[in-house]
């Protein structure tokens, strides 16, 4: 019972996760590039390197969390 296998349904943990991963990835881009535009004389790099990483680690859990959703849901068949 506590061990067993998932339904389907479970699967839809790894979608929500990857949805909520990709909005924030968009603000976040989006965030950056308003803030460079209007601020393009005092941006300096340890900015757009602290941006990059961000924007890097947020693409880094939506794909891994649409990776699983695709696993799961194919597995579960």
């Amino acid at each position: 019972m506590f061990f067993g296998p998932l339904s389907k349904q479970s699967c839809v943990y790894f979608l929500i996760l990857s949805m909520i991963f990709f909005t924030v990835l968009v603000f976040t881009l989006l965030a950056d590039l308003y803030f460079i535009i209007k601020n393009y004389k005092i941006v300096d790099y340890k900015f757009i390197q602290g941006g990059t990483l961000i924007g890097f680690n947020l693409f880094i859990a939506y794909f891994v969390n649409r990776l699983m959703y695709t696993m799961c849901a194919k597995s579960l068949i």
